[in-house]
């Protein structure tokens, strides 16, 4: 892990031991904004702003630029009602990417804190291996039933700071 990502690591553990991580505004990009600004702020100079430049990973043409306010609006209005809607707006705000780095560490932690407010549930990161999840999400583009599946089969009540901790500490390793 670089000296990067270990500093960010470091301020996600500080943003759930403080308390901070659950008055984060659930399922908003406001809220998303502030997630990322908790672990990339003393990283990035961007941490928390929208990105002005077109990204790709793997071939993968992330939201135009040009279009990403708008589309991070809609994303930002979908259901949260059930694990399914929570899933695909999660998926919705992957493909948005909106920020130019951190998006997949930012975003899962977005996805657990809806889950936990509207469900009582969070995923436990420690049982989801790294090369199924990127497969998943990878196709979740096309259809999110397979990410679904894998999410919801690793779904816990525990929420202990350090079963939190080593699920955070699980899903910086998926970027590795």
């Amino acid at each position: 892990m670089s000296e990067l990502d270990l500093k960010s690591l470091l301020c996600a553990r500080e943003f759930f031991a403080s308390g901070r991580a659950w008055r984060v505004e659930v399922g908003t990009f406001a809220g998303l904004c502030e997630i990322h600004t908790a672990l990339f702020g003393d990283v990035y100079e961007f941490a928390g702003k929208l990105r002005e430049q077109n990204i790709s990973k793997g071939g993968f043409r992330f939201a135009n630029s040009l279009y990403l306010k708008e589309v991070v609006a809609a994303v930002e209005k979908m259901s949260e009602g059930s694990f399914e809607e929570i899933v695909e707006k999660y998926v919705e705000m992957n493909v948005a990417h909106p920020f130019l780095e951190g998006n997949g560490r930012s975003g899962r932690i977005w996805l657990d804190l809806m889950l936990k407010r509207r469900l009582g549930k969070m995923v436990d990161w420690a049982c989801v291996d790294k090369v199924r999840y990127l497969q998943a999400m990878e196709r979740s583009v096309v259809n999110d039933l397979e990410l679904r599946f894998l999410l919801e089969a690793n779904l816990s009540s525990e929420f202990s700071l350090e079963w939190i901790f080593k699920g955070v500490e699980q899903s910086y390793f998926y970027e590795v």
